[in-house]
C-alpha cells in the first residue's frame, strides 16, 4: 500500500463542552497523535496486522513535529523513504477540540507543508504497492488546483497511477464550499475507490442525505449510484455513524450497519473514517468479498473510537471482528 497526501499532527483536546464565541470552555485531557489521510490508514492498517508493505508519501516540516511522525512510523514498521522535510513550512497541525460527553469534534487546522505537495513527490514508477491511495482531496493545495482545461493535479495523478497499473484509492475532507465539484469531479473517472461520508457525499452531488437528522438509505444510495455514473471505476462507499453502503460499478450494492457499541466506550470520532476506510482497503487488498470489507470497515471504525486519538484504539483485524460478535450491529 502506497499512501499520500496530508500528514498531520493531531493535537487533541477534550473539553467539558463546545463554547458559543466570546465563551469558555475547560480543557478536560490533552494528547498528540496522528493526523490526516495517509498517516491515519497506514498506521491503522498497520495496527490492524496488515500482511503487505506500507508506505507514505508526503511532506513534513524540519521540527520536533515532524520529528514526531518519523518515530512513530518507524514504531509502526511504515516505510518513510519518500517521506520528505521541508524547511519552507513547519509540519501540518490540527486543533481537536472534542466534547467529552458526545465525541463530536471541531477542527483548528493550519496546512503547514502539506500545501507545498505536488505531483514530482510521488514515486509511482518505482513504486510495486498495488494500492494508491490519495487523500484528502478538497486540503492538498497545490494537487486541488483547477487548470485552464478543468483538470487538477490529483486527477493527473491518479491517471498516471493506472496506467501504472494501480488501483487507485481516495477520500475527501469535508467542506461546504462551492467548488467542492469543481475540484473532486475531475478526478473520479481515475478513482478505483472512492471514500466519503453522507455530508461530503451530499455535497458532491446535491442529493440530501439526512432528513431531520435521520439518514436516508434510499437517499445514500441514490448518490453512490450518480458517483459511479460520473466515473468512479470500481466501487463508492459512503459512511456514516449509522453504517455504510458500497455501490460497484456492475450496479451491486451493499450496506453494513455499525457496531452498536455500549455508549460509555465511545470516547471521540477523530479519525473514524480513516480507520473504516483502512478495514475495507485491508479487505480489498486480500480480496475479500464487499460484504466482509464492509464488516471490517465498521469494525475497525468500533475499534477506534474507544481511544480519543485517531489510531491507538485500532486493534488487530480479527479482535475488530470481535466487537461486532460481542456487541452486534445496529437494525
Amino acid at each position: 500500500m502506497l499512501a499520500g497526501g496530508n500528514w498531520i499532527v493531531d493535537r487533541i483536546k477534550i473539553i467539558d463542552r463546545y463554547p458559543e464565541e466570546d465563551g469558555l470552555a475547560c480543557i478536560l485531557a490533552e494528547s498528540r497523535s496522528n493526523g490526516g489521510s495517509p498517516y491515519n490508514l497506514l498506521k491503522d492498517l498497520a495496527r490492524l496486522r496488515a500482511p503487505f508493505p506500507l508506505a507514505g508519501v508526503g511532506l513534513v516540516g524540519d521540527d520536533a513535529a515532524g520529528d514526531f511522525v518519523f518515530e512513530d512510523c518507524r514504531t509502526h514498521g511504515i516505510d518513510t523513504g519518500h517521506l520528505r522535510r521541508t524547511a519552507d513550512d513547519p509540519t501540518s497541525y490540527t486543533e481537536v477540540m472534542t466534547v467529552q460527553s458526545t465525541g463530536r469534534r471541531t477542527f483548528f487546522h493550519h496546512p503547514g507543508a502539506n500545501r507545498l505537495l505536488d505531483r514530482g513527490d510521488f514515486p509511482l514508477g518505482t513504486s510495486r504497492a498495488r494500492i494508491f491511495h490519495l487523500g484528502y482531496l478538497l486540503l492538498l493545495q497545490r494537487l486541488d488546483e483547477v487548470s485552464a482545461d478543468g483538470r487538477t493535479g490529483a486527477a493527473t495523478l491518479f491517471h498516471e497511477a493506472r496506467s501504472l497499473g494501480f488501483k487507485t484509492s481516495a477520500d475527501l475532507v469535508s467542506e461546504a464550499t462551492d467548488r467542492v465539484p469543481r475540484v473532486v469531479e475531475p478526478s473520479l473517472p481515475a478513482i478505483d475507490y472512492l471514500f466519503l461520508n453522507e455530508i461530503e457525499a451530499e455535497r458532491l452531488t446535491g442529493i440530501r442525505t439526512r432528513r431531520a437528522g435521520t439518514i436516508v438509505p434510499e437517499a445514500v444510495s441514490r448518490a453512490a449510484e450518480v458517483l459511479i455514473g460520473r466515473g468512479v471505476n470500481d466501487l463508492v462507499c459512503i459512511h456514516y455513524p449509522e453504517g455504510a453502503l458500497v455501490r460497484t460499478s456492475s450496479g451491486r450494492e451493499c450496506s453494513q450497519p455499525s457496531v452498536r457499541l455500549p455508549a460509555e466506550k465511545v470516547v471521540g470520532a477523530v479519525g473514524a473514517g480513516d480507520a473504516f476506510a483502512a478495514g475495507v482497503l485491508f479487505g480489498l487488498h486480500e480480496g475479500w468479498e464487499t460484504e466482509a470489507c464492509l464488516r471490517l470497515g465498521v469494525c475497525t471504525a468500533a475499534a477506534c473510537v474507544t481511544h480519543p486519538a485517531s489510531s491507538e484504539g485500532v486493534l488487530p483485524w480479527t479482535e475488530c471482528l470481535k466487537l461486532g460478535d460481542e456487541h452486534g450491529f445496529r437494525t
